[in-house]
């Protein structure tokens, strides 16, 4: 190939000669351009912080009324089950302990199972005793149909009602022991 025919080459100038040199545009000269200046820098970490300091109490709040759902949700599954075991008793399915009134005895009764006139099986009311979301344990506070509605002490005869034993104070203002 000889000069006359020479393909341009990058960095060359554009009036096709292919002679002459090119100077770069301003903005991509070495060490222009490159990088972030210190108050931009600045502007994003603020503005991360805000966001994140917007985000954390949504957070927790979000994880607070899942909690307060857990809750509700393992004290309707107890009290149903305490209900059930009620229901048969009063239809005459289950033998009724004395003192009872026809509930269970215990919370684990529930679990274990209960012998159902008629029936070779054992009915279950409930699969295991759930935890309480609030504590993280399987420790309730249990009333007997002989105790007051604002007892905090168990009699002993029966389980009427289960209730959380935390002494926190719900989203709603609420305590977690009232519900």
């Amino acid at each position: 190939m000889t000069a006359d025919h020479a393909t341009p080459v990058s960095g060359l100038g554009a009036r096709g000669s292919g002679l002459e040199p090119r100077t770069p545009h301003p903005e991509l000269r070495v060490g222009w351009g490159r990088g972030f200046t210190l108050a931009e820098l600045v502007m994003v970490v603020a503005m991360v912080a805000v966001l994140a300091a917007i985000a954390l109490p949504t957070a927790r709040f979000t994880m607070r009324r899942e909690r307060e759902a857990e809750l509700r949700l393992a004290l309707r599954q107890m009290r149903t089950a305490i209900d059930d075991h009620k229901r048969l008793a009063d239809q005459g399915m289950i033998q009724i302990e004395l003192g009872t009134e026809g509930y269970p005895k215990e919370i684990e009764n529930l679990v274990e199972g209960i012998d159902v006139v008629g029936q070779t099986v054992k009915r279950k009311f409930l699969r295991r005793i759930p935890l309480d979301p609030m504590t993280g344990k399987a420790e309730w506070g249990k009333r007997s149909y002989q105790d007051d509605a604002d007892s905090t002490s168990w009699g002993g005869q029966n389980v009427y009602d289960v209730y959380s034993v935390s002494a926190a104070t719900a989203l709603d203002g609420t305590k977690y022991k009232d519900w």
